[in-house]
């Protein structure tokens, strides 16, 4: 996987992405879309590497956890460069939407200016092994509604980059949100994606401003069925696992 150099811009675009904008968006719907955050020859070198041993700690068979139908392989230490460079880049703008939503939320939790720290926070939990991931789904394949928790310490937002390009690699396979607000009906959200597009999303919650104030909503996240072909996804999360 990094025989081909990850784009060395990728950093600067980052930190250059209109995030006051997608701070918003994840404010009102829970979600935000970055389109094409990486090339297609990118793309095409990560999910290239879902069969090369080296790069994995672990693979798991969804069907025989009751997950869904599919598979995916947590990464290993240490992490390809592609995969750190993006935890890096995404952790300052993203620590500092969670450190307002948790203001909000009136929780006393902080998250430090480097990624770094928090995963040292991780590690003397016993949190040490890494959880970003690569998801392969075939036909049939899906992935139930569910939330990434690993241990005591969870930062509250990751990102998933869809690496397949939808009506040619496959059919199907949408990417789906669930919100459930106190004493209303689930909520769905369908997110469109392309090939290199991201979308960033809250693990477990995030805070909602009601008449009373705000009050905190529950959401779950997975994918419809694949109709035909494969689909490859990065999800890129950032506390570790117990």
């Amino acid at each position: 996987m990094d025989a081909r150099p990850f784009p060395t811009d990728l950093a600067t675009r980052i930190a250059a992405l209109p995030w006051s904008d997608l701070a918003a968006e994840l404010d009102a719907h829970g979600c935000a879309r970055i389109p094409g955050l990486l090339d297609a020859e990118t793309c095409a070198a990560v999910a290239a590497g879902y069969d090369d041993e080296a790069l994995f700690r672990s693979r798991v068979v969804m069907a025989r956890h009751g997950f869904g139908r599919g598979e995916y392989r947590y990464f290993a230490y240490p992490l390809p460069g592609l995969v750190a460079a993006l935890r890096a880049a995404f952790w300052p703008p993203l620590a500092e939407i969670a450190n307002r939503w948790n203001a909000t939320l009136g929780l006393e939790a902080r998250y430090p200016a480097a990624h770094a720290d928090f995963l040292a926070r991780c590690q003397a939990a016993g949190q040490t092994r890494p959880t970003p991931l690569l998801l392969r789904y075939g036909p049939g394949d899906y992935n139930c509604l569910h939330q990434d928790l690993y241990g005591e310490h969870v930062f509250p937002l990751q990102v998933a980059i869809l690496l397949s390009e939808p009506g040619r690699d496959f059919e199907g396979g949408e990417f789906v949100l669930t919100e459930q607000r106190p004493r209303m009906q689930s909520r769905a959200e369908v997110v469109p994606l392309r090939q290199g597009d991201a979308v960033i999303f809250p693990v477990r919650d995030r805070p909602v401003l009601g008449t009373r104030g705000p009050y905190r909503v529950t959401l779950r996240h997975g994918v419809s069925r694949l109709r035909a072909g494969s689909r490859h996804t990065l999800g890129v999360i950032f506390h570790d696992a117990a």
